[in-house]
């Protein structure tokens, strides 16, 4: 309960729900097992993740930095000195508030010590922020500064008063314990930590927007790492969208016929609105990736997003190849993505020495799987267009952008080199509905925002 006002007093919402249910939940843990008790109060306290981070401060500054055993062996010996000390910084607060909060910190009381600091920063932050704000925040925290020396102060005096009442260790313990207390408060005054916060997000923004600008082929195995994880993050936040988009649309627009003829009970007023009870349309995604060299790299990071984002399209089916064409489709099914993309390089059953034909690629399309295509379809290609100067079968192309919803094409290639060398995009791009450069996550989630949402 101690530590529920220390929230509260630090602007961390808890209701009285809340903490009847962290109560009753405690019951069924071993609280001496801080893994477990950690676990149970955060998951009730902290519902957002600037609020976890809040949380995760206070759990440690209350359970761990102003615990009274954290520096003595001892309790009892500490408890007479630091009540004495509490009366004379109370005498001596008379109607400060700032001194009178601090002496309550000192005994292990921190609430009103944690409401006047947030008291302070929500000053602060209220405020127009300009030329002269870090004076402004220094002026508001000058009188809890000038209260914490006058604190350590009237600690020094009491020390000296007693020199011949208390054995030396005892007061040695003593003025450990209330020094060590004096430096967390000073500490939380002066280290800004909701600042410091918005700092760490703000590098990891800037570190993420970094990522997302290098080539995937470039990656280093950790950066590989960090980029799965802002795909996965991604995935959430389009995953959030897409839900309240079909959620909000799912009642469909008005139906003025049935709103009429309910009309004629309410003598002509419309007293009921009737709607058309259609949700929005998923899409049917079909691609075809070429898996040679660093291509491979961009398609398999697209195949990642795609199947994690299954439930916001209809249907995903995937076809890979080199010179000939396979579909995958069955081991997304059957497998986890990661380990879906792993034995497609090993049991696919396609020959990766071989040279890259485009054009035998789309004769074999068009008569094994010309089936999966339809207006309900959007077709994607992922590919450098490099087809070795063997024959592109455009109008093969041109076919399945008859028959499909939407044609798009994603080059993983910087865009400059479209159209040198072996490379077919001279011929393909005007066939195509859209043709993209897809190197790096940025491209990439650009691309998958606009077909989800």
């Amino acid at each position: 309960m101690q530590f529920t006002s220390c929230a509260r007093a630090s602007d961390l919402r808890i209701s009285t729900a809340e903490v009847k249910d962290c109560l009753s939940q405690i019951r069924l843990i071993d609280v001496l097992d801080e893994r477990q008790f950690n676990a149970v109060l955060r998951a009730n306290f902290a519902k957002s993740r600037r609020e976890q981070h809040r949380f995760d401060h206070l759990y440690h500054l209350f359970f761990h930095e102003l615990q009274v055993h954290a520096t003595a062996a001892d309790a009892d010996s500490l408890a007479t000195p630091v009540k004495a000390v509490h009366i004379a910084l109370q005498t001596a607060a008379k109607d400060q508030q700032e001194l009178t909060a601090i002496s309550e910190f000192i005994t292990g009381e921190p609430a009103a010590y944690l409401q006047l600091l947030q008291e302070v920063q929500s000053e602060g932050n209220s405020r127009r922020q300009g030329p002269g704000s870090n004076l402004g925040a220094l002026v508001r925290r000058f009188p809890i500064l000038r209260a914490l020396d006058r604190a350590a102060e009237l600690v020094d005096r009491y020390l000296e008063n007693h020199r011949d009442d208390l054995h030396w260790e005892v007061r040695q313990q003593i003025e450990r314990h209330l020094k060590h207390r004096i430096a967390v408060a000073r500490n939380l005054l002066t280290r800004e930590e909701a600042p410091e916060a918005d700092n760490v997000r703000r590098d990891a923004k800037k570190a993420n927007t970094a990522l997302g600008s290098r080539s995937f082929n470039a990656l280093s195995p950790s950066e590989t790492i960090r980029l799965r994880e802002a795909i996965d993050q991604l995935v959430r936040k389009l995953k959030d969208k897409a839900a309240l988009r079909y959620a909000t649309r799912s009642r469909g627009g008005l139906d003025v016929k049935k709103t009429l003829r309910r009309v004629a009970r309410y003598q002509g007023v419309p007293v009921e609105i009737v709607f058309r009870h259609k949700p929005p349309r998923k899409a049917r995604i079909v691609v075809l990736c070429d898996i040679s060299g660093s291509v491979w790299s961009s398609a398999k990071f697209m195949l990642n997003i795609l199947y994690s984002l299954q439930e916001c399209f209809e249907r995903v089916r995937s076809f890979v190849f080199v010179a000939e064409v396979a579909e995958v489709t069955l081991f997304f099914d059957d497998h986890g993505v990661e380990t879906a993309i792993e034995k497609i390089l090993t049991e696919a059953g396609i020959n990766y020495g071989a040279s890259t034909d485009y054009g035998l690629t789309l004769r074999q399309f068009r008569s094994r799987h010309m089936d999966a295509v339809t207006k309900k379809t959007t077709f994607i290609v992922i590919g450098d267009a490099r087809s070795n100067y063997a024959n592109p079968e455009s109008r093969i192309l041109e076919e399945i952008r008859d028959r499909c919803r939407r044609l798009i094409w994603l080059n993983p290639e910087t865009e400059q080199f479209w159209y040198t060398g072996d490379s077919e995009m001279r011929n393909y791009r005007p066939i195509c509905n859209e043709v993209r450069p897809c190197r790096n996550l940025n491209q990439l989630s650009a691309f998958i925002q606009g077909l989800v949402l």
